[in-house]
Protein backbone atom coordinates (compact mmCIF):
# COMPACT_ATOMS: atom_id res chain seq x y z
CA UNK A 1 0.00 0.00 0.00
CA UNK A 2 1.15 3.23 -0.71
CA UNK A 3 2.73 5.49 2.59
CA UNK A 4 1.87 8.70 3.52
CA UNK A 5 3.81 10.78 6.22
CA UNK A 6 3.36 13.97 8.22
CA UNK A 7 6.81 15.96 9.61
CA UNK A 8 6.50 19.07 11.91
CA UNK A 9 9.45 21.41 10.37
CA UNK A 10 11.03 24.29 12.27
CA UNK A 11 13.24 27.17 11.25
CA UNK A 12 12.99 27.28 8.03
CA UNK A 13 14.37 30.20 6.61
CA UNK A 14 10.99 31.02 4.41
CA UNK A 15 8.58 30.14 7.31
CA UNK A 16 7.48 33.38 9.15
CA UNK A 17 6.02 31.89 12.12
CA UNK A 18 8.90 29.07 12.71
CA UNK A 19 6.95 26.48 12.41
CA UNK A 20 4.42 24.32 9.69
CA UNK A 21 3.37 20.65 8.84
CA UNK A 22 4.40 18.79 5.48
CA UNK A 23 2.12 16.31 4.86
CA UNK A 24 3.60 13.37 2.41
CA UNK A 25 1.72 11.23 -0.07
CA UNK A 26 3.31 8.45 -1.19
CA UNK A 27 3.07 8.93 -5.49
CA UNK A 28 5.24 6.64 -7.73
CA UNK A 29 8.33 7.52 -7.43
CA UNK A 30 8.03 10.23 -5.25
CA UNK A 31 5.85 12.17 -2.04
CA UNK A 32 3.68 14.93 -3.62
CA UNK A 33 3.56 17.54 -0.28
CA UNK A 34 1.84 20.28 0.94
CA UNK A 35 2.95 22.95 3.74
CA UNK A 36 0.21 22.91 6.38
CA UNK A 37 0.74 25.95 9.13
CA UNK A 38 -1.53 23.40 11.40
CA UNK A 39 -3.18 19.91 11.39
CA UNK A 40 -6.67 19.74 10.78
CA UNK A 41 -8.96 18.86 13.18
CA UNK A 42 -11.49 16.04 12.30
CA UNK A 43 -14.99 17.41 11.27
CA UNK A 44 -13.15 21.27 11.61
CA UNK A 45 -13.00 23.73 8.69
CA UNK A 46 -10.36 22.30 6.02
CA UNK A 47 -6.87 24.12 6.98
CA UNK A 48 -4.82 25.87 4.17
CA UNK A 49 -2.24 24.28 2.32
CA UNK A 50 0.66 25.27 -0.06
CA UNK A 51 1.73 22.63 -2.68
CA UNK A 52 5.60 22.32 -2.63
CA UNK A 53 7.70 20.76 -4.88
CA UNK A 54 7.95 16.94 -5.01
CA UNK A 55 10.11 15.05 -2.04
CA UNK A 56 12.14 12.31 -2.09
CA UNK A 57 10.82 8.98 -0.68
CA UNK A 58 13.11 8.84 2.16
CA UNK A 59 11.33 11.25 3.50
CA UNK A 60 8.41 8.60 4.27
CA UNK A 61 11.32 7.12 6.49
CA UNK A 62 12.27 10.20 8.38
CA UNK A 63 12.63 10.31 11.91
CA UNK A 64 14.15 13.26 12.95
CA UNK A 65 16.99 15.44 11.98
CA UNK A 66 18.07 18.16 10.62
CA UNK A 67 17.08 19.66 6.84
CA UNK A 68 20.03 20.05 4.56
CA UNK A 69 21.24 23.81 3.16
CA UNK A 70 19.99 25.02 6.78
CA UNK A 71 16.83 24.66 5.99
CA UNK A 72 15.90 23.28 9.87
CA UNK A 73 14.57 20.07 11.40
CA UNK A 74 11.82 18.23 10.68
CA UNK A 75 10.62 15.07 12.95
CA UNK A 76 8.35 12.52 12.04
CA UNK A 77 4.91 13.30 13.50
CA UNK A 78 3.06 10.60 11.45
CA UNK A 79 3.21 7.60 9.32
CA UNK A 80 1.21 5.04 7.90
CA UNK A 81 -0.51 3.78 4.49
CA UNK A 82 -3.54 5.28 2.39
CA UNK A 83 -6.07 4.13 0.08
CA UNK A 84 -8.73 5.57 -1.89
CA UNK A 85 -11.68 6.62 0.38
CA UNK A 86 -14.28 6.23 -2.04
CA UNK A 87 -12.56 2.93 -3.84
CA UNK A 88 -12.00 4.40 -7.17
CA UNK A 89 -8.65 4.70 -9.26
CA UNK A 90 -6.47 8.09 -7.67
CA UNK A 91 -4.14 9.73 -9.42
CA UNK A 92 -2.44 11.25 -6.93
CA UNK A 93 0.62 12.78 -9.11
CA UNK A 94 -1.34 15.07 -10.34
CA UNK A 95 -5.56 15.43 -9.50
CA UNK A 96 -6.81 18.68 -8.10
CA UNK A 97 -8.99 16.82 -5.07
CA UNK A 98 -7.57 13.36 -3.48
CA UNK A 99 -10.00 11.75 -0.78
CA UNK A 100 -8.21 9.17 1.21
CA UNK A 101 -7.88 6.49 3.95
CA UNK A 102 -5.40 7.19 6.13
CA UNK A 103 -4.05 4.35 8.43
CA UNK A 104 -1.38 6.05 10.90
CA UNK A 105 -1.02 6.28 14.71
CA UNK A 106 -1.97 10.06 14.63
CA UNK A 107 -4.32 10.42 11.63
CA UNK A 108 -6.93 7.91 10.54
CA UNK A 109 -9.74 8.41 8.70
CA UNK A 110 -11.16 10.30 5.49
CA UNK A 111 -8.55 12.91 4.19
CA UNK A 112 -9.59 15.16 1.43
CA UNK A 113 -7.32 17.66 -0.26
CA UNK A 114 -8.93 20.02 -2.68
CA UNK A 115 -7.81 23.13 -4.39
CA UNK A 116 -10.48 25.41 -5.20
CA UNK A 117 -11.29 27.32 -8.41
CA UNK A 118 -8.91 30.03 -7.42
CA UNK A 119 -6.19 27.33 -7.07
CA UNK A 120 -6.23 27.59 -3.44
CA UNK A 121 -5.11 24.30 -1.66
CA UNK A 122 -7.24 23.05 1.41
CA UNK A 123 -7.24 20.06 3.63
CA UNK A 124 -9.40 18.54 5.63
CA UNK A 125 -11.08 15.22 8.06
CA UNK A 126 -13.72 13.90 7.93
CA UNK A 127 -15.84 14.21 11.61
CA UNK A 128 -15.41 10.17 12.21
CA UNK A 129 -11.34 10.91 11.81
CA UNK A 130 -9.33 10.74 14.96
CA UNK A 131 -5.51 12.50 14.92
CA UNK A 132 -4.12 12.85 18.49
CA UNK A 133 -2.50 16.12 18.80
CA UNK A 134 1.10 15.81 19.06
Amino acid sequence: MPRFAILEHTGAPDDPSGRHFDLLIEAGEACRTWRLATLPEPGGPPVAASELPPHRLAWLDHEAGEVSGGRGFARRVDAGTWRSATGDAVDVASSSHLVLHCAGEVLAGRLEISRDGCGDWRVALAGDARHARQ
